[in-house]
C-alpha cells in the first residue's frame, strides 16, 4: 500500500518548519508522497487543529501533533 504523509499548518510557525524538514527528510528517504496543508485556509481544519499545529497525518489519519518523531515516522511508513 502506498502511504501519503500530510502536514498540516499555517505560515510563521517556526515548529511547522521543524516538521517539514523531518518530513521531507523521511519522504525522501522512503519515498513516500507528502503533501501540506495550511489550516488558515479552511475554517474546519482551523477549528479542529488551531493548537495542535503541526499536526501530521499518515494517510488521512492524525499521527503526531507539536512535533513530529522521525523514528515514529518512518515506522509508521513500514506498515
Amino acid at each position: 500500500m502506498a502511504h501519503r504523509i500530510t502536514l498540516l499548518g499555517k505560515p510563521g510557525c517556526h515548529l511547522c518548519d521543524d516538521a517539514r524538514a523531518v518530513i521531507e527528510r523521511v519522504a525522501a528517504e522512503t519515498g513516500v508522497e507528502w503533501d501540506e496543508r495550511d489550516i488558515t485556509q479552511n475554517p474546519a481544519d482551523l477549528a479542529k487543529y488551531w493548537e495542535m499545529i503541526p499536526v501530521t497525518l499518515v494517510d488521512g489519519v492524525q499521527h503526531d501533533y507539536w512535533r513530529v518523531d522521525e523514528n515514529r515516522l518512518r515506522q509508521a511508513l513500514r506498515s
